[in-house]
């Protein structure tokens, strides 16, 4: 039997390209670009391992580290400069971004995504962005921006015209203002995903935040994540209808979470979570789950929220909290004036499978009487394999002791403790 030995270079251009096509874009540009062979740099500049570049490694505890210095050199010095027209995403880590954004121009670039940035690195950069006229912020080709702003009124100047071609904007407002003369030309017309976070008053979401949203026409795709305080009516699936999604008849995908803060009335003296329900029926969602907390001083707070639940923090939720298994949650809140017992936190460890950061605020002592049912139920470990910060606020020192007691719970990966 004769045996052939046969060059990867010997091969046609075609079968070439299927095996390249095979492999990670970024270990092909790595190994097999500017190594002096023509060919190989003409198939290899093909969009197709040069339009998205991840310059990331996710380990196997899903640490996400930058890739070594080695790799950084070579695309920074001799592969960037060759390529960079045809690069229109990048994924980067915080530590190398300035090393590798200062490598080329990015005429097409249209997605830029930054992963450890924490606040030491931001305010490294962009402490001289403060206070710089709205003119400032341009852009003819971005397509997708995701971006914490402080005031509502620094989301609307994004929205003026000056972003040409956005047509997916995810905005976190950190803090609350409500300034209803701040007006601005407000242009929505590419705009086809809208994603919201914030918690606001009342009168925030009634005069800034129902006008802007009752003027996307085009929106095809709505998240909204908020925290309203001491709304004037009671905001249910009819509002949410005729205020809201009547306006985005092209609308098809609609995830929502309203954490509402109100007090009760003469007029209202009970929530029914039946009653509730049923106002969505002109809802396009599936599905639709509500909690409701009576508080002291005829206080009360509800949660509407659309399921399956697709965003990563929640808040306020008590002994009452409906079975469900929320995946994509890695923030949680619990809050609630009846004691936490032993089976409540296991119920949120089944239901919170991805939980990293938990805070609980619960001043009241766990039971010291158990039946035999708790008993068993305490002779049970509970494990949160993924949570890494637990904060205490206001929180009794019996769950101090619940998390910290390792016969109680097991909490592999907890490093912040507060």
């Amino acid at each position: 039997m004769h045996q052939y030995k046969i060059n990867l270079l010997d091969l046609p251009t075609e079968v070439l390209h299927i095996i390249l096509k095979k492999l990670d874009s970024m270990d092909v540009l790595y190994s097999l670009f500017a190594i002096n062979n023509q060919r190989l740099d003409n198939i290899i500049q093909e969009n197709t391992f040069t339009n998205t570049l991840n310059f990331l490694l996710i380990t196997g505890t899903d640490d996400i580290l930058s890739v070594c210095d080695r790799v950084l050199d070579r695309f920074c010095l001799n592969l960037l400069p060759k390529i960079h027209n045809n690069v229109k995403s990048l994924i980067l880590n915080s530590l190398s971004m300035e090393h590798i954004l200062l490598a080329g121009d990015y005429p097409n670039l249209s997605e830029l995504k930054i992963f450890n940035f924490n606040i030491k690195i931001a305010l490294h950069y962009f402490t001289e962005l403060c206070d710089l006229p709205l003119t400032t912020c341009y852009s003819s080709n971005l397509c997708k921006l995701s971006i914490r702003v402080l005031y509502y009124h620094d989301l609307l100047a994004l929205l003026d015209g000056r972003l040409k071609q956005l047509n997916t904007l995810n905005v976190v407002i950190v803090q609350q203002e409500y300034n209803p003369t701040n007006v601005y030309n407000v242009n929505l017309s590419h705009l086809k995903c809208f994603s919201l976070q914030y918690d606001c008053s009342y009168d925030a979401y009634d005069g800034e935040i129902l006008p802007l949203l009752q003027r996307m026409s085009n929106i095809e795709v709505l998240n909204l994540n908020l925290i309203i305080g001491s709304p004037a009516r009671f905001i249910d699936g009819k509002n949410i209808y005729d205020e809201i999604l009547i306006h985005m008849p092209r609308l098809h995908t609609f995830n929502f979470c309203f954490l509402i803060f109100s007090q009760l009335n003469h007029s209202a003296q009970y929530l029914y979570k039946d009653d509730i329900l049923q106002t969505f029926t002109n809802i396009i969602v599936k599905q639709v789950e509500c909690m409701i907390k009576y508080r002291r001083y005829n206080g009360l707070k509800y949660l509407l929220f659309s399921l399956p639940f697709m965003f990563d923090n929640l808040q306020c939720i008590g002994n009452g909290f409906s079975n469900i298994i929320f995946n994509h949650v890695i923030r949680l809140v619990v809050d609630d004036d009846i004691p936490f017992e032993h089976e409540f936190f296991m119920r949120v460890a089944c239901c919170f499978p991805l939980l990293k950061v938990l805070t609980i605020s619960n001043s009241m002592p766990q039971s010291p009487i158990l039946n035999s049912y708790d008993n068993q139920l305490h002779s049970t470990t509970i494990e949160y394999p993924y949570l890494t910060s637990l904060c205490f606020s206001l929180a009794h020192c019996d769950y101090v002791e619940q998390f910290l007691n390792d016969k109680k719970t097991h909490l592999p990966r907890l490093t912040v403790l507060s």
